[in-house]
């Protein structure tokens, strides 16, 4: 499953749980050079009532809520309704209304032919298979997101925190975990991770982080 992030267009309702966006854009080239086309996505994934899981940061075991989903001229348009029941979706709320969290994202795949390369080099989506639509701490791709995240990095205090911020800029579950246990070179070689502190393990996340900030 490949994720696409953009900056915030959404809305909370009060204390209802409800809000409504736009989950992804057509037409907008993101940092990698993709760009999704209008009524692009030919599958969706969705309840039995017709609705699409919506998770807090692509994780599947922290689903928030649902939303009924549409696509328009503008892109992928969404009503949601946040289970406030569930102690993450309150805490994404408050966030919601604090402006601590600006984006949307969604998680898809491509489908067989879905995308083509054009002359320009753009890569153009066209058609995708929706599995789920996602609230998000930073709300651009995911490059963008460590260079918008590089004042924020020096926060991150322990493994958990380090792992949970990797999975917000982009990497996979597994990828965050191999890099915060060993950092990036036991993600490239995909072996076990060296001995290493939890202290060495996040300064060097945080330095290789820093330093793909300012590339």
């Amino acid at each position: 499953m490949k994720h696409l992030n953009l900056p915030a267009e959404y809305k909370a309702a009060g204390d209802t749980g409800s809000f409504s966006g736009y989950a992804s854009m057509f037409g907008n080239v993101d940092l990698g050079g993709d760009v999704i086309e209008r009524g692009a996505f030919k599958e969706i994934v969705s309840n039995g009532e017709g609705k699409v899981a919506t998770l807090w940061m692509h994780d599947m075991r922290q689903p928030i809520g649902v939303s009924t989903v549409r696509q328009d001229d503008k892109g992928l348009a969404f009503e949601g309704h946040l289970v406030l029941e569930d102690p993450t979706a309150r805490k994404v709320l408050a966030h919601m209304k604090a402006g601590s969290v600006r984006g949307m994202s969604i998680g898809f795949d491509i489908l067989e032919g879905g995308a083509k390369i054009m002359e320009s080099g753009i890569r153009m989506l066209t058609a995708l298979k929706l599995w789920e639509i996602s609230v998000v701490t930073f709300g651009m791709n995911p490059l963008a997101q460590v260079l918008d995240a590089k004042g924020a990095i020096s926060a991150i205090t322990n493994i958990r925190e380090c792992e949970d911020f990797l999975r917000e800029v982009g990497f996979s579950a597994t990828q965050a975990k191999r890099l915060a246990s060993g950092g990036w070179k036991a993600l490239s070689v995909g072996r076990e991770a060296p001995t290493q502190t939890a202290d060495e393990d996040v300064k060097s996340i945080i330095s290789f982080l820093e330093k793909v900030g300012t590339q």
